[in-house]
């Protein structure tokens, strides 16, 4: 493997068995009929390996790859991914990507119409909880009173200890995703009895406070950035988490709290763990693990981490027309993924010569989408790809080596600057520098560099598309802005329409399921659904 080593286990109930990557995680087979929770949590290594499933759900789709023993069900396994639903949720409701399948309900994303029985709306939620639960199980067992029960020596307690933490930061992610784009959601934590009951609801408020303490009460347990594993959980991770729940406050819960993002914007910047990737493109390569930029990734390996989902699916689908695959590392494309015109035009210069973030195919392919089935209208993109940097591909040409980067430096310098446009303090000298360091990078030079008064909202707003698209941030980016939903900017088939049109604001977050709302009595659908 390129980075990591693979993790087997075989769980009881809930975590079944798992597979996944993460670095210096040994296998652990078990036989899966005969394990019991004092058997699997019988040395500090076998929680090691539980804890290596919870990073691996951000990543595969169920107990054995590519497909085969589903984590959820009611929707194909291949699906059914985390990354692959929350990609689908964040981007193709967005100018960013359409995509040409006509799969059962996928069109509403584009439409902006769906209902509180879309099965993908659900299978993220779905994939949100079951992560959760993940987590709540694992902290249930990785107590103090379970490992003074188990007979762990005190080095063995600290470090289970250290896993615990790491698990709260991946709880606390989905908690986000979940307030990020249900907000009114039942919430449930390692405090719950186990068994069958009907989990509360709470709301924006309630769970944007819960997520903060989490966080802040794990940020000191947690290793510095520089001496954290990759791919695992750092402070530098928690304190990402919550410079995006802060620069989003003001949609959350209705409080301004940019001071506080750019607070955690600073930790970040300046612990000096991280650092731009000289070369833009190499952030999305298929060893993107060498990247200095990259804080945290959902990391995938073409031998060890096979799954129909997560890069998999972004890459695959992105290749088709007359697109080789061959050039970006793949056996085949799947002809589905590609961009709007309205995304094009936030680049003067499709070729890339001028910007090299703008990574485009044009050959064959229109600029507008008259029929949306139809791969070849709309420009397709380029960011990822199977390939190395040193021009070779990657160990598996059916799935990619390349890992999904959640989070990286580029993000938080247009978050201090945009917390600092919008009153969170900060110094304006160094959030101009901030943006133009990116622009430096994109341009090879100063040509692209903006002076202290282009530095605006509307700017950071356009920045962040050309800087990170596809990176599952722009209907984040969109609502915080009020233009999602709004006819303050239209983009071809926003509503269903070619044109675009301005929708209802309920579509600004997505409905529970119906079938989770019809199961417990004490959930209430979110207004308008």
């Amino acid at each position: 493997m390129k980075k990591t080593r693979i993790f087997t286990l075989g769980l009881a109930a809930l975590l079944a068995s798992g597979s996944g990557c993460i670095q210096d995680l040994e296998t652990l087979p078990l036989d899966r009929d005969e394990v019991v929770a004092g058997t699997v949590y019988d040395s500090k290594e076998a929680y090691l390996s539980v804890l290596a499933k919870v990073y691996a759900g951000l990543a595969v789709s169920g107990q054995q790859g590519p497909a085969g023993m589903p984590d959820i069900s009611g929707i194909d396994e291949g699906f059914s991914t985390y990354i692959r639903q929350y990609w689908k949720a964040q981007e193709s409701t967005t100018d960013e990507a359409m995509i040409a399948w006509q799969d059962g309900n996928l069109r509403d994303y584009h439409d902006m119409d769906w209902t509180s029985a879309n099965e993908f709306v659900t299978a993220m939620y779905n994939r949100i909880y079951y992560q959760i639960a993940l987590v709540n199980e694992f902290i249930r067992e990785a107590s103090d009173a379970k490992l003074d029960e188990r007979g762990f020596s005190a080095a063995d307690k600290a470090e289970i200890a250290r896993y615990r933490s790491e698990a709260r930061v991946i709880r606390a992610l989905s908690y986000w995703h979940a307030l990020d784009m249900f907000r009114n959601v039942p919430f449930v934590t390692d405090q719950n009895a186990v068994g069958a009951f009907f989990p509360e609801q709470t709301n924006a408020a309630e769970l944007f406070t819960y997520i903060e303490s989490e966080l802040k009460a794990v940020e000191s347990e947690l290793a510095e950035a520089s001496a954290t594993p990759y791919a695992r959980a750092s402070k530098a991770v928690a304190q990402m988490i919550l410079a995006k729940l802060y620069l989003n406050a003001e949609v959350y819960i209705g409080q301004p709290k940019y001071a506080e993002c750019l607070a955690e914007c600073d930790k970040i910047i300046n612990s000096g763990a991280f650092s731009l990737d000289p070369d833009y493109a190499h952030v999305f390569m298929a060893d993107n693990n060498t990247s200095p930029e990259i804080i945290f990734p959902v990391a995938f390996d073409g031998m060890r981490t096979q799954t129909w989902g997560g890069m998999t699916f972004v890459i695959h689908a992105a290749i088709g027309g007359d697109m080789v695959s061959s050039d970006f590392g793949m056996d085949a494309g799947w002809g589905g993924l590609r961009t709007t015109s309205a995304f094009v035009g936030k680049f003067d210069d499709v070729t890339g010569e001028t910007d090299s973030r703008a990574k485009f195919f044009t050959d064959g392919q229109s600029l507008e989408i008259e029929t949306i089935s139809e791969f070849t209208q709309g420009y397709a993109i380029t960011k990822y790809t199977n390939m190395t940097s040193a021009g070779e591909p990657g160990s598996n040409l059916t799935f990619p080596d390349t890992d999904f980067p959640m989070f990286r430096l580029a993000d938080v310098h247009l978050m201090y600057a945009e917390a600092h446009l919008r009153g969170g303090g900060g110094d304006a000298g160094r959030a101009l520098s901030l943006v133009n360091a990116l622009r430096e990078r994109a341009y090879g030079d100063q040509s692209g560099n903006i002076a202290a008064g282009e530095l605006t909202l509307d700017f950071i707003l356009d920045e962040r598309s050309r800087e990170l698209y596809w990176e599952c941030h722009r209907r984040t980016d969109l609502v915080r802005f009020n233009q999602f939903t709004t006819d303050a900017y239209l983009w071809p088939w926003k509503g269903g329409v070619a044109s675009g049109t301005a929708v209802d604001a309920k579509y600004e977050i997505f409905p529970l399921p119906a079938s989770d709302v019809g199961a417990n009595p004490n959930l209430t659908q979110n207004p308008g659904y």
